[in-house]
């Protein structure tokens, strides 16, 4: 009887709409996020824009934590937060937003969705943590075929060729997050998520800083010649995407499983997709479609594989708490 109070409690207390609205919210923001970086990096250098955009939430959640009493990193835990920002930050979100200066949105969240692909790879070859069976084998080989339908030759009209220097940055970026993931789980970082995202965020927008000031972005950048519309791609990266999306992560994940939270991987580049294709007016041809498809239904298979569930279920927390993308 202890047992279904405490579950009427709970309902009463966590009405369904909050749930849904929550994982609206990721799904649904995080995938527009990749048009916003488009819209933004047209007019402002890409690695400048990325360190805006994390030095100011990084600077706005650190500052929310430390007011709720939570403790400043230790030395090694900034350490540490450094490092993977500079695997998380400078090479994937500063390689994911110039690369978005070259190839459609849509297509470069599909590619970016490959990166359980490149950890359930690691795993098998390098870190040995897991078992390569067909079922992997199968999903990897689907994975990869994906990728390469994406960047490969044009099959319609509808479809636009895809830059290759920019399909290759989007693959070294999905293989260092894969990276900064697997390490993540063996560095010391605060106990706090929150924290410990704002203290990576924070890192990571100080590293893009440097990183624009040595690729010369400052050198005839002029603010007041960026529009209106990029300033607003900027607001909304920030609010929306850094700080919105994350505490409707941060309160899903005390009422939802990691697992439920992580299908966020499989609906944001379908998202991306459709809203690049009608609000950014990119092109949806068969290769698109075919490419998305194979890349969704890989990772849903390496995912949902059972040998790798508490893997995947660490990896969906590390994912999500730096508000990909």
């Amino acid at each position: 009887m202890s047992g279904f109070l405490a579950w009427i409690m709970t309902a009463i207390m966590q009405p369904r709409w909050k749930v849904l609205l929550a994982f609206a919210i990721i799904y649904f923001i995080w995938g527009s996020t990749f048009l916003a970086i488009r819209v933004g990096v047209r007019e402002v250098p890409p690695f400048l824009l990325a360190a805006m955009r994390f030095l100011i939430a990084g600077l706005a959640l650190y500052a929310w934590m430390r007011l709720k009493g939570t403790p400043s990193p230790t030395t090694r835990e900034w350490s540490s937060a450094t490092f993977l920002a500079l695997l998380i930050f400078v090479f994937d979100y500063g390689l994911l937003f110039w690369a978005e200066r070259r190839v459609p949105s849509g297509i470069a969240a599909v590619m970016l969705a490959t990166i359980p692909v490149f950890m359930a790879i690691a795993e098998i070859v390098f870190l040995r943590t897991q078992r390569l069976t067909w079922r992997l084998a199968v999903a990897l080989l689907v994975g990869l075929g994906g990728i390469a339908v994406l960047v490969g030759p044009a099959v319609s009209m509808n479809d636009a060729p895809v830059d290759t220097a920019g399909a290759i940055a989007l693959i070294v970026a999905a293989i260092s997050w894969s990276v900064a993931a697997a390490l993540s789980r063996k560095l010391p970082l605060p106990a706090a998520k929150a924290m410990s995202s704002g203290a990576q965020m924070l890192s990571g927008g100080v590293l893009l800083l440097l990183a624009a000031a040595l690729l010369g972005e400052f050198r005839g950048f002029r603010a007041q010649a960026v529009s209106l519309e990029a300033w607003l791609s900027l607001a909304y990266l920030i609010v929306a995407g850094s700080i919105i999306a994350f505490t409707a992560y941060v309160w899903l994940i005390h009422h939802e499983s990691p697992t439920k939270v992580g299908t966020y991987a499989y609906v944001n580049p379908v998202v991306a997709v459709v809203i690049g294709h009608f609000l950014g007016g990119e092109s949806l041809g068969p290769r698109t479609i075919v490419g998305t498809l194979l890349v969704l239904v890989s990772v849903v298979v390496i995912t949902t594989t059972p040998q790798k569930k508490a893997i995947n279920d660490s990896a969906a927390r590390q994912v999500v708490e730096l508000s990909e993308p």
